[in-house]
């Protein structure tokens, strides 16, 4: 039987506030009844960004480490890091603290490598791109699979989406995943801003994961205690 979800807390850690409304629909989807304390600084991100890809300040890890404790402290059942382009938080910080912690990629990429060798990476940030890369290698590694992966960076759809143009944002990555799914068994969305594209990828020709929906479905079983 699963526990009272009513009673669980969930803490949520963001490199930037655009994956606060970006994971709304799925807290409603997959955890109503859940508590939600979100964290956010958006000074992680610009410093990651400044930094280029492949770099993260060192002083961004000490501010997980230490939001994580905040959280910890005000006594959350689970902590949630947001951010994809420093996804390698969640692994320094686990041993600080006695709460579990979860990143938001990670289902995504353990369901990804189950489902074929030859997988596709969409990004739209290119400082993302390393650290994605990085943990489905991990996965695939940690489930004794060898896997070819193809990333595509498509900058200018993340450009229209900060800019509220969602609609140019979907169309970009749309055509993008038209094209890669000629190469691929399966793709993954790097950041959870392109879970906005969810809807529209129903009848794609290969399965299109994004981490909002496999995240909140495996946030669902820690919290159930499963």
């Amino acid at each position: 039987m699963s526990s009272d979800l009513r009673k669980k807390t969930l803490g949520v850690i963001h490199a930037s506030h655009i994956t606060i409304k970006a994971m709304e629909p799925y807290i409603k989807q997959y955890i109503p009844q859940v508590q939600i304390m979100h964290l956010c600084d958006d000074t992680i991100q610009r410093d990651n960004i400044k930094a280029g890809p492949g770099v993260i300040p060192k002083v961004n890890y000490f501010k997980f480490a230490q939001y994580a404790h905040n959280l910890e402290e005000a006594g959350v059942d689970l902590i949630l890091l947001a951010c994809s382009t420093f996804n390698y938080a969640a692994e320094l910080g686990r041993p600080l603290v006695d709460t579990p912690i979860a990143q938001i990629d990670r289902p995504m990429m353990e369901k990804a490598v189950r489902t074929g060798k030859k997988i596709g990476m969409l990004a739209t940030l290119v400082t993302t791109v390393p650290s994605s890369e990085r943990l489905l290698d991990i996965a695939a590694a940690e489930a004794g699979v060898e896997i070819e992966r193809k990333t595509v960076l498509c900058s200018e759809a993340f450009e229209a989406y900060s800019k509220g143009d969602i609609e140019l944002h979907n169309k970009i990555l749309m055509e993008a995943i038209d094209e890669l799914s000629d190469e691929v068994d399966c793709i993954v969305m790097a950041q959870l801003s392109m879970s906005a594209l969810a809807p529209y990828l129903k009848e794609t020709r290969v399965p299109v994961y994004n981490s909002g929906e496999t995240c909140f479905i495996k946030v669902r079983e820690i919290l159930e205690g499963r």
